[in-house]
């Protein structure tokens, strides 16, 4: 029974986030030999302020980077927003 556990910072919406469990459904039904009511997908979503890297949380990337392009920081912070700032610590953890 394959149970897959996938860790976010916050900020995708819920489209999103269902696209990407079916997405990895399916890689897992094509490849593990499984029944589709064994795969268990799990998604946890990750406050961006608890989320660091060298000692930097995403919100404070999200403010660097909004004063760096002019876009506000409560734009990059995922707030209702489907747009996603994507930084170095989320393509680490995604």
């Amino acid at each position: 029974m394959p149970q897959i556990s996938i860790t976010l910072a916050e900020g995708r919406t819920p489209a999103q986030i269902r696209n990407l469990i079916h997405e990895v459904h399916a890689a897992v039904l094509r490849t593990a030999n499984t029944l589709p009511e064994y795969i268990r997908v799990v998604v946890h979503e990750v406050p961006r302020t608890h989320w660091a890297t060298g000692d930097v949380t995403l919100t404070e990337m999200d403010a660097s980077h909004a004063g760096q392009t002019g876009v506000t920081a409560d734009e990059h912070s995922g707030q209702g927003a489907a747009r996603h700032l994507v930084t170095a610590a989320d393509e680490e953890q995604s």
